[in-house]
């Protein structure tokens, strides 16, 4: 039986990259959308972040564009994915905190779930890099 389970392990092991290369295209896919948002109007955005008191919301609004949109960029092809993932995660606290939060867990209620799993996912990249279907890995930045 532990023959059985460890050639289990072995044949499952060889799959650890996918995980990776599917996180980075599904948080590519759920960031397009509102970068594209703030490129589209960013003075709206920038109304809408002072409308919740954040600090300085012209520079917040343009922070988050430029982030999401390097995030999109860089997280599809798996460039420099840890770098981009740190204000990727940033910006999922501080939405989660000023938007998500208050409507609770779940995303059918605007609430924090898909930020949440967005920050985990984030946070994996991080940890275990961008995997091996990568620009990194190409270039030999030992990305997974």
């Amino acid at each position: 039986m532990k023959t059985l389970y460890n050639k289990f392990v072995e044949g499952t092991g060889k799959l650890r990259d996918i995980p990776l290369l599917l996180f980075r295209l599904i948080l590519a896919y759920g960031f397009y959308e509102p970068a594209m948002m703030k490129i589209q109007n960013l003075s709206g955005i920038a109304e809408w972040f002072g409308s919740m008191n954040y600090p300085l919301p012209g520079v917040s609004a343009f922070l988050a564009m430029v982030t999401e949109v390097l995030g999109v960029i860089l997280i599809t092809l798996g460039l420099g994915t840890r770098v981009i993932a740190l204000p990727m995660m940033f910006i999922m606290v501080i939405a989660t905190f000023t938007v998500h939060i208050s409507n609770g867990f779940a995303a059918g209620d605007n609430g924090f779930e898909i930020p949440l799993y967005y920050f985990l996912m984030l946070f994996a990249l991080v940890v275990y890099g961008s995997g091996k279907q990568s620009v990194d890995s190409l270039i030999g930045n030992k990305s997974g």
